[in-house]
Parts: structure tokens; C-alpha cells; sequence
């Protein structure tokens, strides 16, 4: 079971509030992203729930059971970092087997359980190396492994792709995804890359000040944001925000209408290319757009724009997200 709970949750140091106060319910198996950037209480929150930092107020509840109290190694969970915190001059079996060790466990009983964590993450060939023979993504694979074989109620992952290079970090995803399949654990997983939270979640959870400004499945988040936090934050690019008489048109004090739904070669607004970057399959067109402002648009990768071109743009009608004065959604 892996079902973790938080009742009013907050955090202090001195007189900064870094948790005002969070009511958050992860259910068994889920795979639950803290997305939000720098500084927004992410990473602060999971060392909460790991038990690594106490909690000013309120209460944690793992699997219905009162945590809020309890050291690490009592609550039944394991903990990935972004640092993979190995032994360098202990070989890969002896650096998953460590915890089993420490726990008392007999030689025997070790070595199954390492077997069968490596045989998951595709380690077994590398059981007698030492971390400094391995590759970035093979050295967290054992970071992982480490976890594995604690056998936890729930993984808390800090960040764990952050030092890897771009192309090995979308390997490691489809890695923790697949991993998470087989496994049917529940998984914490904090980013502040929102590429990594709409791929890999059940469930996202956007962090802004500490406060949580939305729970939802990817593409609730994407389709339906409560807000303009959220709707400026979800989505790759980033959503374009519209204020003004254009605004006012639609009944709102901000629009916003993401750049792959904008239509380009006719429609209502007309504007000029400032840079058009074509990718193979997508082109990345910014256009500034009389009495509105610049928009990213985001078309396929044969259209023919470039630097300074006149260009007519239509926003599809029924994609056009509306927000009031105070940011929030109107439905």
C-alpha cells in the first residue's frame, strides 16, 4: 500500500512561510509530479512527506497512519536524489545491497533481492563494477535499484534527471515510466521541467509560493487550467496571454490561446514575422501582431514564412481560454 495523505500541511522557518498550507490525497500506485519553478516549495514538500524536514503544522498520513512524526526509515519510503549519493569504492551489488545490509538482512536474502533489481533495471551485467565504470543514467539506474530493494510503500524521486545530458534524460523517462508499470508503487516524482510532469504523470500537482494552484491528469491541466499560473505554465511552448480590447471582445480581462492553435494564411489578425525557426516536422513562428502584441505559433514544418513576412493568423474559437481580473478561469 502506498497511499499518502496531507491535512493542512505547513512549513516555517522563522518567520517565512515556505508551506502556507497544503491539502493534497495521493492514492496507492498513483505516479504524482510536484511541478512549479525555482523556489515554489516543490522539493521542500517532499522532504516533508520523506520526513526529512518537520512539519511546522498539520498532518501526514501514510496508508492511514499517522507519519507526521516519525523518522525516515519508519515511514516505508524511499528516497531518489539528484545527486546519486553512491559509494564509489563499493561495487554495484554492494552499493544496492547497503540498506539490506544495514536492515540485518542475511547474505542470502541480499542476493536475491539484488538479482532482482537488477534484473528490472538492466543492471545485471554491471553488478561487480564500481560506480566510476558507469554511465550517468546507469549510475541512477543503481541509485533506483538502491530503492528498489527496500521494497517501500511509495518513491520520492528529488529531481533525479537534472544532471543528466538532454538526450539520457528522456531515456531515464521512459525508464522511471516503464518502471513504474511493472513495479505498481506509488511515485512521488518532483521537476521543475513541465515536459517531464504531461509524459510521466497520473497525476500533476503545480506548486506556485508553496500553495498548490491546480491538481489534475495532464491534460486536464492542459485543456482546462483554473488559472493564468497554470495556463502560462503548462505547455510547450508556453501559452500566449492576450489583454486588452482583444480581451475585452471575448468578455475577459486576459485571453489566452496556446500557439498550436493558431491557424496561419488567413483569419482576423494580421501581423509580421519576426523569427521563424523550422524544426523538420514543426516550425516556431513569432509574429507580432498589430494592436495585440507578439504570439508564438506553432505550425507544420513545411510552411513558408520568414523574417519580416505579412502573415494573417486565425485562433481557433473554441480554444480560446478566458480569465478575469483576478486570473482566474471563466468557464
Amino acid at each position: 500500500m502506498g497511499q499518502i495523505t496531507l491535512k493542512s500541511v505547513r512549513k516555517s522557518f522563522g518567520d517565512v512561510h515556505v508551506i502556507p498550507g497544503v491539502d493534497l490525497e495521493i492514492r496507492d500506485g498513483e505516479f504524482v509530479v510536484f511541478v512549479g519553478p525555482s523556489g515554489c516549495g516543490k522539493s521542500t514538500l517532499l522532504r516533508l512527506i520523506a520526513g526529512l524536514e518537520d512539519t511546522t503544522a498539520g498532518q501526514i498520513l501514510i496508508d492511514g497512519k499517522d507519519a507526521t512524526d516519525l523518522p525516515p526509515a519508519r515511514r516505508g519510503l524511499a528516497m531518489v536524489f539528484q545527486s546519486y549519493a553512491l559509494y564509489p569504492h563499493m561495487t554495484v551489488r554492494k552499493n544496492i545491497a547497503f540498506p539490506l545490509k544495514m536492515a540485518g538482512l542475511s547474505e542470502a536474502e541480499q542476493a536475491k533481492k539484488v538479482e532482482a533489481a537488477a534484473k528490472v533495471l538492466n543492471l545485471t551485467a554491471y553488478l561487480d563494477r564500481r560506480p566510476g565504470q558507469l554511465s550517468g543514467g546507469q549510475r541512477q539506474r543503481v541509485a533506483i535499484g538502491r530503492a528498489i530493494v527496500r521494497e517501500p510503500a511509495a518513491f520520492l524521486f528529488d529531481e533525479p534527471l537534472s544532471n543528466l545530458d538532454a538526450a539520457l534524460r528522456v531515456t531515464m523517462r521512459q525508464e522511471i515510466s516503464e518502471l513504474h508499470q511493472a513495479l505498481k508503487t506509488t511515485m512521488i516524482y518532483v521537476t521543475h521541467d513541465q515536459v517531464e510532469a504531461m509524459t510521466m504523470a497520473d497525476k500533476i500537482v503545480v506548486l506556485n509560493a508553496g500553495r498548490i494552484e491546480q491538481v489534475g491528469s495532464p491534460l486536464d491541466l492542459y485543456h482546462f487550467p483554473d488559472n493564468l499560473f497554470v495556463a502560462g505554465f503548462i505547455g510547450s511552448p508556453k501559452m500566449n496571454l492576450i489583454e486588452g480590447a482583444e480581451a475585452a471582445r471575448h468578455n475577459a480581462r486576459t485571453i489566452g490561446i496556446r500557439p498550436e492553435h493558431i491557424g496561419v494564411g488567413s483569419g482576423p489578425w494580421e501581423g509580421t514575422v519576426q523569427l521563424s525557426e523550422h524544426l523538420g516536422s514543426d516550425s516556431f513562428v513569432k509574429v507580432q501582431v498589430d494592436g495585440i502584441g507578439v504570439l508564438n505559433v506553432r505550425a507544420g514544418g513545411e510552411i513558408g514564412v520568414h523574417h519580416g513576412d505579412r502573415i494573417r493568423l486565425n485562433p481557433e474559437p473554441d480554444k480560446i481560454h478566458r480569465f478575469d481580473a483576478d486570473g482566474k478561469a471563466i468557464r
